[in-house]
């Protein structure tokens, strides 16, 4: 029976601590998926993925590839260029809320907002989220729209919600 017990014991910390430091960081969950490998270029390119990495909470609005790909090449291309390391930070941050709002948060927040509130972001900018006919989008300072297709890929040090156009500050 101890030898049991003992068994038992020894699986469930070994499943646990496995759990426990299988939890990744928002930018460990960025890389290990295949639609961000645009915004995980653009991140090392303005030299965030440190920063990111680091213990939050954090929100990201992450654009996947095809919403890179909405920008045409010669400007994605130019702000991949350390010469613009700083526009392509300010872009990046404009994408990053402090704190961790689930997709729950964010639904309770709109309730209130009457369907629309303001988030500020890293970046120092104000963005949009608003619901409209039933989906829930950000609006950038521009007027832009961006879908909110996936929401609440969670990672130790805050959650990624997925957009389907990226976002620009002024």
């Amino acid at each position: 029976m101890k030898k049991l017990v003992f068994v038992f014991t020894t699986l469930v910390a070994l499943t646990f601590s496995q759990t426990a430091t299988a939890q990744k960081t928002i930018v460990d969950a960025a890389v290990s998926n295949e639609n961000f490998s645009t915004l995980v270029t653009a991140l090392k390119a303005a030299d965030l993925v440190s920063a990111l990495q680091g213990d939050g909470p954090f929100t990201v609005f992450a654009p996947t590839n095809d919403a890179f790909a909405k920008i045409d090449k010669a400007t994605l291309g130019s702000l991949l260029k350390p010469e613009n390391k700083e526009t392509l930070a300010k872009i990046l941050t404009y994408h990053v809320v402090p704190g961790k709002l689930m997709a729950s948060d964010v639904v309770a927040a709109l309730k209130k907002g009457k369907g629309s509130v303001e988030v500020k972001t890293l970046a120092g900018q104000i963005l949009t989220v608003m619901q409209k006919d039933g989906k829930i989008w950000l609006k950038d300072q521009a007027g832009n729209y961006s879908e909110i297709t996936a929401t609440d890929v969670k990672g130790s040090n805050g959650v990624i919600h997925v957009i389907d156009t990226v976002v620009m500050p002024k």
